[in-house]
C-alpha cells in the first residue's frame, strides 16, 4: 500500500527541535532559499543558496561564507544562473549541480526547466559538463563503494505523472546520458498518481547503501502546495528500498515570509549534516522565501543497522 502524505503525517512522531533562521546579508531586496547543506571548501564552509526577488523565477547560485552570525557572498567565486544549488563529490572532484530555466522550446510564452552539472577541484574551477533531459528537476548522482556511480531521476508526464523517482548505476560519468536517465526504472509504490516526490542529497552509508533525502508533496483542494522532507533508503545492488518516512514539517520551524500564499507549508529538502552523537541538522527552503534549520534524530542511523 502507497503511503500518502496524509498517512505520512499521521505516523510522523519524530523530534525536531533548534529551529533557526539563517541569515544571508549582500544580496540587495533578493529572497536566499533552497540551499544545500555547508560543505568544506579550503578549510572554509560553504552554503550554495538559490536568490532572487520575491516577484520571479530567474535566479541565480550563490556562494555563502559565513561572517559570525551572518552568511555573505564568497568573494571571487562565480555565479550561476541556476535554480536550487546540490552538491556532491565524485572521483574527488567538486559536482555542483542546478535547475536551468529556459523559454519552452514550443511554446516560448511558457518556461522549461532541465538539471545542469558543473565539476571541478572545487567551486572556483567549475566547469559545466552534462544537462539533463528537459523538463527533469530533482537528478542526482552519488558516488558508491566500488566507486560506481548512483543516479536518481525524477520523470514526469506519461512515465512518471507529476513525479516519481527512478534508479540507475553507471561505471563512470563519461556513462552518464540523457538516454541511461530516461531508460531508469522507478523505484516502486512510492507516491501515488495524484502526488508527487523528488531525491534532494544521497549519502553513502556505512553499510553501503544509499540514504535519500528527498521531498514528498501535494495539492488541496485550494490548490496550494504542502511539500514535507522525507528520507528512505535503497540497495544500489537490487534497487530495493525502504518505505517513504518524514522528518519534519513547516510547523516545526520558525515562522517567516512566503513567495506566494499557495507556498506557505513549503519545506524544501537542503542538505543534511549527520553528527556523531545522534543527531543530524536539516538545512531547508522555507515557503520558497527563506532558509532556515532544525535538529532532528539522525534519520539514517536505522539503515545502517
Amino acid at each position: 500500500m502507497i503511503k500518502t502524505c496524509k498517512t505520512l503525517l499521521n505516523e510522523f512522531n519524530g523530534k525536531v527541535s533548534d529551529a533557526r533562521r539563517i541569515l544571508f546579508e549582500g544580496v540587495g531586496d533578493n529572497d536566499v532559499y533552497n540551499i544545500t547543506a555547508p560543505f568544506e571548501q579550503n578549510g572554509e564552509l560553504i552554503i550554495a543558496g538559490r536568490v532572487e526577488k520575491r516577484d520571479s523565477e530567474f535566479s541565480q547560485i550563490v556562494f555563502f561564507s559565513q561572517q559570525g552570525e551572518k552568511w555573505l557572498p564568497k568573494e571571487g567565486t562565480p555565479r550561476f544562473e541556476l535554480q536550487d544549488p546540490f552538491f556532491t563529490m565524485i572521483a574527488g572532484e567538486l559536482i555542483l549541480g542546478g535547475v536551468e530555466v529556459y523559454p519552452h522550446p514550443e511554446n516560448p510564452e511558457n518556461l522549461a526547466w532541465r538539471t545542469v552539472f558543473y565539476k571541478g577541484k572545487d567551486i572556483y574551477n567549475l566547469k559545466i559538463f552534462f544537462k539533463g533531459p528537459d523538463g527533469m528537476k530533482d537528478l542526482r548522482l552519488a558516488e558508491l563503494e566500488n566507486k560506481e556511480i548512483a543516479i536518481l531521476t525524477r520523470p514526469q508526464g506519461e512515465k512518471g505523472g507529476r513525479g516519481k523517482i527512478g534508479f540507475a548505476k553507471i561505471k563512470t560519468l563519461a556513462e552518464l546520458s540523457i538516454d541511461v536517465i530516461n531508460h531508469a526504472p522507478l523505484l516502486k509504490d512510492q507516491f501515488i498518481d495524484e502526488e508527487w516526490g523528488g531525491a534532494n542529497e544521497i549519502h553513502l552509508l556505512k553499510n553501503g547503501h544509499l540514504g535519500v533525502l528527498g521531498h514528498i508533496a501535494s495539492f488541496d483542494e485550494q490548490e496550494n502546495r504542502h511539500y514535507y522532507p522525507m528520507v528512505f533508503s535503497v540497495n544500489p545492488e537490487n534497487g530495493n528500498h525502504s518505505e517513504i518516512e518524514l522528518i519534519a514539517t513547516r510547523s516545526h520551524f520558525l515562522p517567516g515570509a512566503s513567495k506566494r500564499p499557495d507556498l506557505i507549508d513549503v519545506v524544501f529538502s537542503g542538505g543534511l549534516v549527520r553528527h556523531a552523537n545522534g543527531l543530524a541538522t536539516l538545512y531547508a527552503g522555507i515557503s520558497d522565501a527563506e532558509a532556515h534549520k532544525v535538529t532532528i534524530s539522525d534519520p539514517f542511523l536505522k539503515f545502517e543497522n
